[in-house]
């Protein structure tokens, strides 16, 4: 979530107050605390996710190593990696729904109404959410009842993939009711200028 919003938005032609009042004063200049709650909160997740990528790519590298040494195979690395990509995805989901930067067709952004982009980006916000805490509650429910399983090849209690995962999928939740509420007193942001060229080419 970034720290602050600009009182104004220029863009080609246009100027656009931002809402005032508490609320709006609170989303767009969070206090000090908050923020660094929320960017050590952020630092994790990304520190998690890069942990991941970084087992991911190494154990590939073993795996290929392996089939040029005269050594028995280690089949747990094939499985530690294929692990490490689930909780690659999920951990770091929730900072993608802050940035805005999950694949997305952007098609609302082209609107000239900012009530319809408005109201289009918070019922997006409100079903990311939503899907969020049908997730949550899978995770939490797979978390409990398979950690009598252990995987094949790694013997690891199956509920630690879920419980890693849980902590994107209430990421996701928290994210998406932030971005929501922020959509709803700011405002979307309008189309850069860097947008209308890239449309402009396509």
């Amino acid at each position: 979530m970034p720290p602050s919003v600009p009182s104004r938005r220029v863009t080609e032609g246009t100027t656009q107050e931002a809402p005032q009042g508490r609320l709006a004063a609170f989303l767009s200049q969070p206090p000090r605390p908050i923020a660094r709650i929320v960017r050590f909160i952020t630092g994790v997740e990304l520190a998690l996710g890069v942990a991941c990528l970084l087992l991911i790519f190494g154990l590939v590298l073993l795996q290929a190593a392996q089939r040029y040494l005269p050594i028995d195979g280690w089949p747990w690395t094939g499985e530690l990696a294929r692990f490490a990509l689930v909780w690659l995805t999920f951990v770091v989901a929730g900072v993608l729904v802050s940035t805005d930067s999950h694949i997305s067709i952007e098609m609302i952004d082209s609107v000239p109404s900012e009530l319809v982009r408005r109201v289009v980006r918070v019922i997006s916000c409100l079903i990311v959410a939503a899907i969020g805490v049908a997730l949550c509650a899978e995770a939490w429910e797979l978390a409990h009842s398979q950690g009598i399983l252990k995987s094949p090849a790694l013997g690891m209690p199956m509920s630690w993939l879920y419980a890693v995962s849980l902590i994107g999928f209430v990421s996701v939740v928290v994210r998406a009711l932030v971005a929501s509420v922020r959509y709803a007193v700011l405002g979307v942001p309008e189309p850069s200028y860097a947008d209308h060229v890239e449309l402009a080419a396509e």
